[in-house]
């Protein structure tokens, strides 16, 4: 189904075919042909552009390099619309051999990613292919140099051989040994590098399994897009296995799309202020309060050492919070926490918010560690301590809740019922509806009984008529839950004073006897 344009450059493939079937005597091509010089072996070569148009996606320009000398060929895709206000961040759970058939648009600044796999592939050239061309190109890259590998690195050699073997599962082929390429002539063999493999045939490879995994593009330029099943008028809300986050760009995406200027580039302007970053002598004060602390520790996954950072940062209307971020370049092992920097506060808090629309999914969100989050109209009860501390969107909040409830449930294959499976699907398509803001309005309850979570008030000073604050005492079981009955922040030296000689301390060891 095409959608009507406007702009006569681009339109989609299916246009040109037909207008070109209807006018048959057309001299003019759809297709623009340039000479371009041949990389690999410096003769002429030629470029054929054809700008065009996915519907419900944007314009993009498809080019196609071949060189008539040595046969060296290429094509990429390159976006021709604008750099979008907001980075996107797609993921998509694929479970069976139908989801590697989703159409991909990757541009040149995306970053692909498979957790399950340890595998990720950097920003490089535009592509316009499918979830398994993806896969089966990485399977090609990495199995080229595996034969050098193997005598040159054998440790290395073991650890790609791993991820192959697992993307060989996942595409339905199976290592060819080169004693045996001889021998086994029958069926259609397709060459995967100097290994080789071997596609199952096609009612194996319909009915094949394998274990599931999560896709993630990563694109800071916006212009990258995964298809979705279900109506189009969803938006993807229909598809439990797909979604889609926007999140603003750091100044470093900025840099490396060209929208500003390094502030550390060579020969720039000693009084330059613009291009990345404010000036406090200008009286700027966007970036104060930015000193990041770091200290030592040991990561908890191979106990490699590794340095955690720590950042105060105040939230208006609030309090002060700590963000503190721990990543780890041995394992890859990452971790993010919240915590209030303010003192522990005498009563809970209860908010409860009301959204009604898209706008109420942009709030920014506090949920601390002991926190409990429900939304009673989709039935989703969180108990405290659950996703533990985030400083997020409500969007990405529930959209973590969507991963985690994914991966930990849904992602167990055999392990769990077709009823259970089905149940919990439907309940993350009401999760996703809520997402997507489709299933508005509803009611988020957010209940610590620490007070230190915070949904944000964009009429603030002034009141929120959607936001309901609730102050309450805890009761006993709630602080015996949180450790707060056995603290003690008064005449605690009175105590240590009158302890006798010779008792026994917290750990259960008298007092070293003092020298004569």
């Amino acid at each position: 189904m095409a959608t009507e344009r406007n702009d006569p450059h681009f339109r989609p493939i299916g246009e040109y075919a037909e207008a070109q079937d209807q006018n048959a005597d057309e001299t003019r091509k759809p297709v623009e042909e340039i000479e371009s010089l041949c990389m690999q072996c410096g003769e002429q070569g030629l470029t054929r552009l054809l700008p065009t148009y996915i519907p419900y996606f944007k314009e993009v320009i498809v080019m196609s390099f071949s060189c008539p000398h040595c046969g060296n060929r290429n094509s990429e895709i390159q976006s021709a619309g604008e750099i979008q206000p907001k980075g996107c961040l797609y993921t998509i759970h694929v479970v069976n051999k139908k989801d590697l058939d989703r159409q991909l648009i990757k541009s040149e600044f995306c970053t692909l990613s498979v957790p399950e796999l340890e595998l990720q592939i950097p920003a490089k050239r535009g592509q316009i292919t499918t979830i398994e061309g993806v896969l089966n190109d990485t399977l090609r890259d990495l199995e080229l140099d595996q034969p050098l590998r193997k005598h040159m690195q054998p440790e290395v050699y073991e650890k790609i051989e791993s991820i192959c073997d697992r993307l060989r599962e996942i595409l339905g082929e199976r290592r060819v040994d080169e004693e045996t390429v001889q021998e086994e002539q029958q069926g259609p063999v397709r060459s995967m590098g100097p290994v080789g493999a071997r596609h199952e045939e096609a009612e194996d490879a319909e009915n094949r399994k394998f274990r599931p995994f999560k896709l993630c593009l990563d694109d800071p330029s916006g212009n990258s897009f995964v298809e979705y099943t279900g109506p189009i008028e969803s938006g993807g809300g229909a598809d439990a296995k797909w979604s889609k986050r926007d999140y603003p760009r750091t100044k470093e995406q900025n840099i490396a799309l060209g929208l500003m200027s390094d502030p550390n580039a060579p020969n720039k302007p000693a009084d330059a202020v613009g291009g990345g970053g404010f000036s406090k002598e200008h009286g700027e004060t966007e970036f104060e309060n930015e000193e990041i602390f770091s200290f030592a520790g040991t990561c908890s996954s191979c106990n490699a050492p590794i340095k955690t950072l720590m950042k105060t940062v105040n939230i208006p209307y609030f309090k002060d919070i700590v963000l503190m971020s721990t990543n780890c370049d041995r394992c890859g092992y990452r971790d993010n926490e919240v915590k209030s920097g303010a003192a522990i506060s005498e009563t809970g808090r209860k908010l409860t918010l009301k959204v009604n629309d898209s706008e109420d999914l942009s709030r920014d969100i506090l949920k601390s560690d002991t926190a409990g989050l429900s939304i009673p109209e989709i039935d989703l009860h969180l108990a405290p301590g659950t996703l533990g501390g985030r400083f997020t969107t409500l969007e990405g909040l529930l959209q973590n809740v969507y991963d985690e409830l994914y991966e930990k449930v849904l992602m167990r294959g055999d392990s769990a019922t077709a009823n259970d499976v089905d149940k919990f699907e439907g309940f993350l398509g009401k999760l996703k509806r809520a997402i997507s803001a489709e299933a508005c309005p509803y009611t988020l309850i957010l209940d610590d009984p620490l007070a230190n979570s915070y949904i944000q008030n964009p009429y603030a000073p002034d009141e929120d008529e959607q936001l309901t604050v609730e102050v309450y005492e805890r009761t006993y079981e709630q602080n015996e839950d949180l450790g707060l009955n056995d603290i003690k922040v008064e005449n605690y030296e009175q105590d240590k004073a009158e302890k006798p000689e010779g008792a026994k301390d917290a750990q259960g060891s008298a007092p070293a006897p003092s020298a004569a």
